[in-house]
């Protein structure tokens, strides 16, 4: 069977639907990973009062529109976050297939048009859920950035990409992160610049696109970040840090004004444990969900991009 066998309209369907489902579970790993629980057990339950979410009230978008936004069992207002990323994993779902598999030629064995989907669709869905974790905790969980890095390099061939392009390219691309912006930067002023969590990303983007794509992710990340920045400094006069950030950062100073020497040291080493000074200069923004717009747009576009890196050399 090839994929010239199924109609395009089954596809897109097909995709739209599946990419809302796994779009539920990414609002799962997103509330549950930073907070060390399983992804699994317990089954979905309401956030405030505990109760057990019934399937009828699960339903992607659907149900968040049906209760008007409020949990049934206590009537709890619920986060948009929750339809915002089913709908976010429908869409690229969608896009996936537009721009990758109906671009095979027809004749392309189903099997091969499916597990090139699943992969590219296990990648996408990954760097959302991190980018919202990051901009929520500052946190890139090495499960997502090491595990996906892991995946990068097993899947590489299947997606056209030699081994030793994939092998260079997640190392390169973590240190160009980690020397200048960790390792250089704490030798110049006492702290990193970035987070570990970044140069893993990096190595991630890496293995998947090649050093090519890495250098287009962190150059469109780095403008993305700071037209960020720009806007809402301009807009609000002050770029604030996420409350869990400012939880933690209290946490450890309690720890360390307690005399514990591993917070003490945390304070010093983790990019979250200095208070940043007032200002736009010091600001401080989660630049994961940066590289991760990136990633997308070079994962959805890399035809269009690398024809542009090409004209440009």
């Amino acid at each position: 069977m090839t994929l010239s066998d199924l109609p395009t309209w089954f596809v897109r369907t097909f995709a739209v639907a599946f990419g809302l489902i796994w779009g539920s579970f990414a609002n799962v790993v997103i509330c549950r990973l930073p907070r060390g629980m399983s992804v699994a057990h317990p089954p979905s339950h309401c956030p405030a009062c505990g109760n057990a979410i019934a399937p009828f009230d699960n339903i992607p978008v659907v149900s968040f529109l049906l209760l008007r936004g409020r949990a049934r069992c206590c009537r709890t207002r619920l986060s948009f976050r929750y339809p915002l990323v089913e709908l976010i994993g429908g869409a690229l779902s969608l896009a996936i297939v537009e721009v990758v598999i109906f671009q095979l030629a027809g004749s392309t064995p189903l099997g091969r048009a499916v597990a090139l989907y699943l992969i590219d669709f296990a990648l996408a869905l990954a760097l959302v859920s991190a980018a919202f974790i990051d901009a929520e905790t500052m946190i890139l969980p090495d499960s997502i950035t090491l595990g996906g890095t892991a995946l990068a390099i097993a899947t590489c061939t299947l997606r056209g990409l030699p081994m030793i392009e994939s092998l260079f390219g997640a190392a390169i691309s973590f240190f160009i992160v980690w020397f200048p912006f960790i390792f250089a930067y704490r030798r110049i002023r006492g702290f990193p610049g970035m987070g570990l969590g970044d140069a893993k990303l990096m190595a991630l983007v890496g293995g998947w696109f090649g050093y090519r794509g890495a250098l287009f992710v962190l150059f469109a990340g780095a403008i993305q970040g700071t037209l960020f920045a720009l806007v809402t400094f301009l807009l609000r006069g002050r770029i604030d840090e996420p409350e869990a950030v400012l939880k933690e950062r209290a946490e450890m100073q309690a720890a360390a004004d307690a005399g514990d020497e591993e917070a003490r040291q945390l304070l010093v080493e983790d990019p979250i444990g200095r208070e940043p000074e007032p200002g736009l200069r010091s600001a401080r923004i989660a630049f994961g969900p940066c590289l991760i717009l990136g990633a997308i747009e070079y994962l959805l576009g890399a035809p269009f991009i690398d024809r542009l890196l090409s004209w440009a050399q």
